[in-house]
């Protein structure tokens, strides 16, 4: 049974439309690269699967329950936790209070998180706005995990950074699929990195699929012509 079901899913700014029918779907301990050029509609995607833009037409699921009928808020209760693009940490708030901010009941804690990022155990007690950008992501993802998600959303959780912060947070991006069974949604633009720890792939363009599949089978021309720049 999918998890994670959309179906024909269309979403508008205003009046411009911005999704056109996407399709998508992601099992229990699953992890699906969801692909595509700048402004194709992966963000669109995730802002419609969390609520924060209203879908128009399609069916939206979770666990068997319908999304659309829900707020935000409501959502990440159900065990969606989001990683957005960007960082976004509370700058004023110590590590420790960015990570207990939003934490629910179950197996990620303070301690787990700070397994997976030692980095973050080191600077507990320092606001967030002075830690470096990588330091920040990792907090942003302990974040999310802190709020015991059953389907973790990274959006372009790479983006911006040194190559060996880079390399950490790939790293951590695999334990959680190999160790936490976690089902993860990531949108990123390394098809290198990508193809280790993803099982399945997802390719938009223009708002709509482009190609799914099996991205160790990914042909190199759909690559060339939907991701190349």
């Amino acid at each position: 049974m999918s998890l994670l079901k959309l179906q024909g899913v269309e979403a508008f700014y205003g009046p411009a439309q911005a999704l056109f029918g996407v399709d998508l779907e992601i099992g229990e301990g699953e992890v699906v690269a969801l692909m595509g050029r700048n402004g194709m509609g992966k963000s669109t995607t995730i802002k419609t699967i969390c609520g924060m833009l209203p879908a128009s037409a399609g069916a939206l699921q979770f666990d068997g329950q319908d999304l659309r009928a829900l707020p935000s808020h409501k959502i990440a209760r159900l065990g969606i936790g989001l990683v957005p693009e960007g960082r976004r940490c509370f700058a004023p708030l110590t590590v420790e209070e960015n990570l207990t901010a939003a934490a629910r009941p179950g197996p990620w804690d303070l301690q787990r998180v700070a397994e997976l990022f030692p980095r973050l155990e080191e600077r507990r007690h320092q606001n967030a706005g002075s830690l470096s950008g990588g330091e920040q992501q990792m907090l942003t993802i302990g974040r999310a995990l802190m709020t015991n998600p059953r389907l973790l959303i990274l959006d372009e959780a790479t983006e911006g950074l040194a190559p060996v912060v880079r390399q950490e947070i790939w790293a951590a991006i695999a334990r959680l699929k190999r160790e936490a069974g976690l089902s993860i949604l990531v949108v990123d633009k390394s098809l290198k990195e990508l193809s280790a720890v993803a099982d399945r792939a997802v390719i938009l363009n223009k708002g709509g699929n482009a190609w799914e599949g099996r991205i160790a089978e990914l042909p190199s021309g759909i690559s060339d012509r939907f991701l190349g720049v």
